[in-house]
């Protein structure tokens, strides 16, 4: 049976319409904002939607962009209003509605507007997800203006990112839609025009300048020469500032030309509140992408996922949220799942207990902090020495007093 999902802040106009599509042999949800509106297309998956503009928590148009840039538009939706204007009505089409009604709503144009919009074909949904998605984060709203603000003034913009980095999500949100997307550091071959006359309008991202071999180098200097001659836009991130580049090789005009407009976006270490919100956003998309089945996240999976530091940033958490989920046996992911599928290797132990005294919580940092570059390095006490800026005695020393044990050869 066909599925309608009414979103209308008066109950009246909620039950009237219910009502009429009843007769009609629809099957009815309701809403009565933003909020429930948002959990009833999470659970129904309704066929259609009659969506309100004007709502006392978030106005409808609001909710059908959000709708529009998480993936989650494969509906039709028909806006409705009391107080409707040509210009709310173009602007809502705009961004995905099929029709608008203005109210009262008479009956014989609700139906023929129903059947007409359930005739048309779902929105396609898009590939990737991206800072619009995240409404209700106050620090994902702002870095997004500032993305814009900056982006708005230069084609060249860098971040300036450490563990936690979201810079492949602030990349995607400055890329159009349909727009192309170009790795220079996935580019190991000579770039040529060619190829940037087919990225034209697109992004070009760069994950870690710090990465960049010297052909690659040559490759964004070549880019740069050219972002206004195919419309193109670069966003590179660093965790290493031009002096560190510079020392390492790096062509002193090129890193002045990249670190012209830098930002600091905050890090997923920093936004550890956000990540349930983050984390339900990404499984959403995930699922009505098609890459993995129908899941829901649980309040214990939520909290868990809050709680574990995500120090390979937005890559990481899409990487785990899209593992558990194909993981997961049942359809609700909880608790259990996250640290069942996901809580695995120093990085999982990080979270520290603040309750421990000073000394104690300072010896359990040191502990996770020295096992982690350890397995990084392979076990090898030089690099670990030269990492950690210990001298090889004085590190032994501190290894010993740890309880870390080394491998039989060293």
């Amino acid at each position: 049976m066909t599925k309608i999902l009414v979103v209308d802040d008066e109950i009246g106009i909620r039950e009237l319409l219910s009502e009429i599509l009843l007769d009609e042999g629809y099957e009815v949800q309701l809403a009565e904002n933003a909020a429930a509106a948002r959990g009833a297309r999470a659970s129904a998956r309704p066929d259609l939607v009659l969506l309100d503009i004007w709502m006392p928590d978030t106005d409808g148009v609001t909710l059908l962009k959000e709708w529009a840039s998480s993936g989650q538009l494969t509906m039709p939706v028909v806006m409705m209003s009391g107080h409707g204007t040509i210009d709310t009505a173009v602007e809502a089409i705009r961004f995905g509605a099929t029709d608008f009604l203005e109210k009262p709503i008479a009956l014989q144009k609700l139906l023929a507007t129903v059947k007409r919009s359930l005739q048309r074909q779902p929105t396609r949904v898009r590939s990737q997800l991206t800072l619009a998605s995240f409404t209700r984060s106050t620090q994902l709203r702002d870095l997004k203006k500032r993305l814009d603000q900056a982006a708005g003034r230069s084609r060249v913009l860098l971040l300036r990112v450490g563990p936690g980095s979201l810079a492949e999500l602030c990349a995607r949100s400055l890329q159009a839609d349909n727009a192309n997307w170009m790795d220079l550091g996935a580019l190991n071959a000579p770039l040529e025009i060619q190829l940037l006359e087919d990225h034209r309008g697109g992004i070009l991202f760069v994950e870690e300048l710090g990465q960049l071999g010297r052909a690659q180098q040559k490759n964004l200097a070549f880019a740069l020469d050219r972002l206004d001659r195919y419309d193109l836009r670069l966003l590179a991130a660093s965790t290493r500032n031009a002096e560190e580049l510079l020392a390492e090789g790096w062509d002193e005009g090129l890193l002045r030309r990249v670190f012209e407009v830098a930002l600091v976006p905050p890090s997923l270490l920093e936004l550890r509140d956000e990540v349930p919100e983050i984390a339900a956003q990404l499984l959403l998309h995930l699922v009505e992408s098609g890459e993995v089945p129908t899941r829901s996240l649980s309040t214990g999976a939520l909290n868990a996922l809050r709680n574990r530091p995500w120090g390979g940033g937005f890559a990481e958490l899409r990487s785990a949220i899209k593992s558990v989920a194909l993981a997961a046996l049942e359809e609700q992911i909880d608790g259990d799942d996250i640290i069942r599928h996901i809580s695995r290797g120093p990085a999982a132990t990080f979270a520290l207990p603040l309750d421990l005294p000073l000394r104690e919580a300072r010896e359990s940092f040191e502990r996770i902090y020295f096992e982690h570059h350890l397995q990084l390095e392979d076990g090898n006490i030089t690099r670990l020495a030269e990492k950690t800026g210990l001298e090889r005695t004085h590190l032994y020393r501190k290894l010993k007093q740890l309880g870390i044990a080394l491998r039989r050869e060293q």
